[in-house]
């Protein structure tokens, strides 16, 4: 499998069974969805989708298949069956039986601040290979060989950062929505979690847009 990171919190994964893209929003390469067998949104903030860039992305690609929880399914009505909701503990196969396994975990956004509601969100773990928690530290069951962590955000404190690679144990922990911060804020993000959740056997790693990496099987 194939890790290409798009910008912020968005990444495409490669295989042969296909392309998956996860949170192609606002601060994604602009050509992030081309040639994606498949769309998963983990929830409606615009730096996770730009709902009409994810139309012209589906009136272009007929194929493309999208999924995300019932409450951003709700408003790509216009798009019939290909819009699949899914909720905590769903299980798919992106293009068939014999496609990419995806398991659900999460049912709410990070508390950003109490007079702000709490929408809906859930996280991706493809293949039982990587986890993308979309904006939350829901940890998935069992093994998880590469981590997504957010490392930049309004609802984030670096310390749940920590303790979430710590809770999880991936092998590899890649830092994902970090447009908010400057390369110096990114650095001692990348340090503290190096640091207080890295060891000499799992790595910390922070990739620029469009940098790709290879994924741990196991």
């Amino acid at each position: 499998m194939k890790f290409t990171k798009l910008g912020h919190a968005c990444v495409r994964l490669t295989t042969d069974q296909g392309t998956v893209v996860i949170d192609p929003g606002a601060f994604s390469e602009p050509d992030a969805m081309a040639g994606a067998d498949a769309v998963l949104v983990t929830h409606e903030h615009f730096d996770h989708v730009v709902p009409d860039a994810l139309r012209a992305a589906a009136a272009a690609n007929p194929d493309m298949e999208i999924w995300t929880n019932p409450a951003l399914a709700a408003q790509f009505a216009d798009l019939g069956g290909r819009v699949r909701a899914v909720t905590h503990g769903d299980t798919f196969e992106i293009g068939g039986a014999q496609g990419l396994s995806v398991h659900v975990y999460g049912e709410k956004h990070a508390i950003i601040h109490r007079d702000i509601p709490t929408i809906d969100n859930v996280g991706f773990l493809i293949e039982d290979l990587v986890f993308h928690p979309g904006d939350a530290f829901i940890v998935p069951e069992g093994p998880t060989p590469t981590l997504l962590v957010p490392s930049s955000a309004p609802w984030l404190k670096l310390g749940d950062a920590i303790d979430f690679v710590r809770e999880v144990a991936p092998k590899q922990a890649i830092m994902i929505h970090d447009t908010l911060y400057n390369d110096t804020g990114l650095d001692l993000v990348e340090r503290l979690l190096t640091q207080l959740a890295g060891s000499d056997s799992r790595a910390i790693r922070r990739l620029t847009p469009g940098e790709s990496a290879d994924l741990p099987t196991a």
